[in-house]
C-alpha cells in the first residue's frame, strides 16, 4: 500500500485531505516559507480530527522561515514546542538543525531528539542542504540516533525531483531509514515516481490531488 503523506497548512485542508485518501498528516503553518510550528490550539484540533479517522500527525518544529541554524533561544522554543506536540498525542515531528556549515548540528539534534521521548522523528528537507558527498555520513548518523525518515527533494526544490539522486539515497539506506520524496509530487504523477523508485511512501501538498 502506498502511504501518501500530505503536507497542510494550518487545519483547513486536513478534513478534506483525509477524504482524498491522505494515510498520514505533516501538520505546518507558513508554507510559503517552507513550513512552521502551527499553535498550540491547531494542533490540539488536528491531532483529534486525524486520530478519529486512524491517520497519524507529524507535526513540524521550526520556529521561523529561513535558515536551519538555530541559537539557544530558538532551541530552546523547538523544545517546548516538542513537549506540546507530545502532550497533545501528535505520532511524530519533522525538523532538522545545521551548522553554519551545513552538517547535521548534532548537539542540537540529540536534545530535541531527546525531547521527542519516543515520538517518531523525520529529519526534513534541510538534509538538501548538505554537500552530496556528505549526505552519506549524515544518514548514518540519523539512523545511529533513531531518526524514522528522511525528507528529501534530492536537490534544490526549485529544479525538478532528482530520481538518479533519491535512487542512491534509497540504495544507501537500505531499508535502515525511509528516504521520504517530496516536492513536486502530485496525484498524477505518485503512483509512477514511487513505482520507479520502488517505494511505498511519498509526500506533498497535492499528493492526493488539490485540497
Amino acid at each position: 500500500m502506498l502511504i501518501k503523506e500530505v503536507c497542510v497548512e494550518n487545519f483547513t485542508k486536513i478534513p478534506a485531505a483525509i477524504r482524498n485518501g491522505a494515510k498520514r498528516i505533516e501538520l505546518n503553518d507558513n508554507l510559503a516559507v517552507g513550513g512552521t510550528t502551527v499553535s498550540r490550539g491547531v494542533m490540539a484540533e488536528s491531532v483529534r480530527y486525524a486520530h478519529e479517522h486512524d491517520v497519524p500527525v507529524m507535526v513540524m518544529i521550526r520556529p521561523r522561515g529561513g535558515n536551519f541554524v538555530y541559537n539557544d533561544q530558538e532551541l530552546k522554543i523547538m523544545e517546548a514546542d516538542i513537549f506540546s506536540a507530545q502532550e497533545l498525542g501528535a505520532d511524530g515531528i519533522v525538523l532538522g538543525c545545521l551548522t553554519p556549515d551545513n552538517q547535521i548540528d548534532e548537539e542540537a539534534m540529540e536534545m530535541l531528539i531527546g525531547a521527542a521521548n519516543g515520538m517518531q522523528v523525520i529529519f526534513h528537507m534541510a538534509f538538501d542542504e548538505i554537500a552530496a558527498d556528505q549526505q552519506a555520513a549524515a544518514m548514518e548518523w540519523l539512523i545511529d540516533h533513531d531518526v524514522k525518515r528522511i525528507l528529501t527533494h534530492g536537490g534544490p526544490l526549485d529544479a525538478p525531483i532528482d530520481e538518479a539522486r533519491l535512487k542512491t539515497l534509497i540504495q544507501a539506506a537500505d531499508g535502515r531509514i525511509v528516504i521520504l520524496p517530496g516536492g513536486g509530487i502530485t496525484a498524477d504523477n505518485v503512483d509512477a515516481l514511487t513505482e520507479r523508485l520502488q517505494i511505498s511512501e511519498a509526500h506533498g501538498t497535492k499528493v492526493v490531488g488539490t485540497v
